[in-house]
C-alpha cells in the first residue's frame, strides 16, 4: 500500500507553506523538474484548465476517488470474458461532436521552471 497524503494538497499551497516554514530547497533533477517531460505538459494543461474552468481539476480528482473494479479494465479484478451482453431491443442514437486532441497545441509559455524554486 502506498499512502500519499500530499496528493490532497494543491502545489501552490505546498509552495506557500514551504516558503512560510522557510524549508531549504534542495536542487534535484530526479523529481520531474527537468524540461521537456510529460509531467511539465500535464502541469501546464492542469494550470490552463484551472484558469478556463475553475473547479475542473478538483472534479477530476474527485472522480478518480470513486472507481469501481469494472472501470479499471483489469481482468484479474473483473470478469470481462463472461460478461453477459444484452443486444436485444432498440438503441437510442446520441449526438456526438468529435474533439481534436493533440500534444502539439501545448503553449510552452505555460511551463513553469521549478529548478530554482
Amino acid at each position: 500500500m502506498v499512502i500519499r497524503p500530499l496528493t490532497y494538497c494543491r502545489e501552490k499551497d505546498l509552495i506557500k507553506y514551504a516558503e512560510h516554514k522557510e524549508f531549504p530547497i534542495i536542487p534535484c533533477n530526479l523529481c520531474g523538474s527537468q524540461e521537456n517531460l510529460q509531467r511539465q505538459s500535464i502541469k501546464a494543461m492542469l494550470i490552463d484548465w484551472d484558469k478556463k474552468t475553475p473547479g475542473r481539476v478538483e472534479a477530476i480528482f474527485k472522480s478518480i476517488q470513486n472507481v469501481s473494479p469494472s472501470q479499471l479494465a483489469d481482468r484479474e479484478l473483473f470478469d470481462f470474458v463472461n460478461l453477459p451482453l444484452d443486444r436485444e431491443g432498440s438503441r437510442e442514437e446520441y449526438e456526438f461532436s468529435e474533439a481534436t486532441v493533440s500534444s502539439t497545441n501545448i503553449d510552452e509559455s505555460m511551463f513553469i521552471d521549478v529548478t530554482n524554486v
